[in-house]
């Protein structure tokens, strides 16, 4: 069962605070206790570990994987160039994909699912059905880590899930 603890931030949040500051677009979820077998089938496989580099190689403009989301189990990128649900909320015309898609990712599963806007740079954060934008990049860590105890906590009271 993984923990909180389980998975190293550090490369993630680095990757995104960088991709936003030179305004890349990326899309990455982090599993949680729900399956995600049919997003990453509807991708490329990986298997690496996570890091910084990888991460942003996988999103650099035009490169053949960045279109898409990447998933991450632990601490392996499992997958990326997979296709995500988009959100049948009513949401703003401001969202555009990469965001429809992080919200309806964590419309469908318990993943935490972080956007980084292509337009403006920023950093958006999807789970259980809303998504917090702007979220600011010394904060992305700790917004993380709180969703992750939030399920952590939804895990204790329903031990059979």
């Amino acid at each position: 069962r993984r923990t909180e603890q389980d998975i190293n931030l550090e490369p993630i949040v680095v990757a995104c605070q960088e991709m936003g500051a030179d305004k890349v677009g990326a899309l990455i979820i982090i599993k949680q206790d729900d399956d995600l077998g049919v997003v990453v089938e509807s991708g490329i496989s990986i298997d690496a570990k996570v890091s910084t580099a990888l991460l942003e190689n996988i999103f650099f403009k035009n490169a053949p994987l960045h279109d898409g989301g990447v998933v991450i189990s632990g601490d392996r990128v499992v997958a990326a160039k997979c296709v995500l649900p988009s959100t049948q909320q009513e949401v703003p015309k401001s969202y555009g994909m990469r965001h429809r898609a992080a919200l309806g990712m964590s419309e469908v599963s318990d993943a935490i699912v972080i956007a980084v806007s292509e337009e403006t740079g920023k950093i958006s954060v999807a789970h259980d059905s809303t998504i917090k934008r702007g979220v600011e990049p010394q904060n992305l860590t700790q917004t993380i880590r709180k969703l992750m105890r939030k399920n952590d906590r939804r895990r204790e009271d329903n031990p059979e899930k």
